[in-house]
């Protein structure tokens, strides 16, 4: 492919997939230079590569740009940004569809010396041919092969998660113990204007809700509720019962109206 080695301020330098692939790229960089500085992109250390193809990484770049000088770090974003960009992932072990670049992207390469920049602007003219971005040393997946190495990355390890979801949940259990007993010594302390914070507790402890506990409650309740059905199961027990209810409130009536009459005869003060 023949290209010029610069346009419009950019260095441009072609590159390859492979050596079988017979279509060629090219990538365009220059230096790095905004009015608000950023200290990850310093402006007299640092390259801002566009054209970057999908399937060109970071470590590609990072063996590019070797042949300028030491590689300080290799930025990739999805757009051209001053200012640093974080992608913050939720999980260490699932990977959101936002993460992945899709499209070309924009690179930030920084080099250990300054002088690392005037070599890649001469860089085009140091490789005589395009640069090929897989070997057989370090190779790019493709196809059904880069395909099956997501999926398989995408899986997280079974026993690794588990390991991190025990931890975690211990972790938690400790803290709540520890913010349990900072409670309880805290209750009753007067704080520093003299107030006591009262709380309401049941006299009653409450009971466990265990499998042995619900058993016995349950017993329990059947026991009540078969004792008061085998109350006045019969009908002449229920006539007995009503009989017995009946005298003694006759018994009581005799003896109230002898109380009363005892009372009249007491009175001192007699009219009639």
């Amino acid at each position: 492919m023949a290209t010029s080695n610069s346009i419009s301020g950019f260095t441009v330098l072609p590159i390859q997939l492979n050596v079988k692939s017979k279509a060629g790229h090219v990538l365009y960089y220059r230096e790095h230079r905004v009015r608000e500085e950023d200290i990850t992109k310093p402006a007299n250390r640092t390259l801002f590569v566009v054209n970057i193809p999908p399937f060109c990484n970071q470590e590609c770049l990072e063996r590019l740009f070797e042949h300028c000088g030491t590689v300080e770090s290799v930025v990739l974003q999805d757009k051209p940004t001053s200012s640093h960009t974080s992608s913050v992932n939720s999980s260490k072990y699932f990977t959101s569809p936002s993460e992945k670049s899709e499209g070309f992207q924009f690179a930030f390469v920084v080099f250990e010396k300054s002088s690392s920049l005037l070599k890649a602007k001469q860089l085009p003219s140091m490789l005589s041919k395009p640069f090929l971005l897989s070997t057989e040393n370090r190779p790019i997946l493709t196809g059904y092969k880069k395909w099956c190495s997501e999926y398989s990355k995408g899986r997280p390890n079974s026993e690794d998660l588990q390991k991190d979801i025990d931890d975690f949940m211990q972790d938690h259990d400790t803290k709540v113990h520890e913010a349990e007993k900072e409670s309880e010594a805290q209750e009753g302390v007067p704080d520093d204007e003299g107030w006591v914070t009262v709380t309401r507790k049941s006299a009653k402890p409450a009971v466990a809700r265990t499998e042995k506990n619900q058993r016995r409650l349950r017993a329990k309740e059947r026991k009540k509720r078969e004792k008061t059905e085998l109350l006045n199961f019969y009908t002449f027990q229920m006539r007995e019962t009503k009989r017995e209810h009946i005298a003694e409130l006759r018994k009581k009536f005799e003896e109230d109206k002898v109380k009363i009459a005892e009372m009249k005869a007491a009175r001192k003060f007699k009219p009639f």
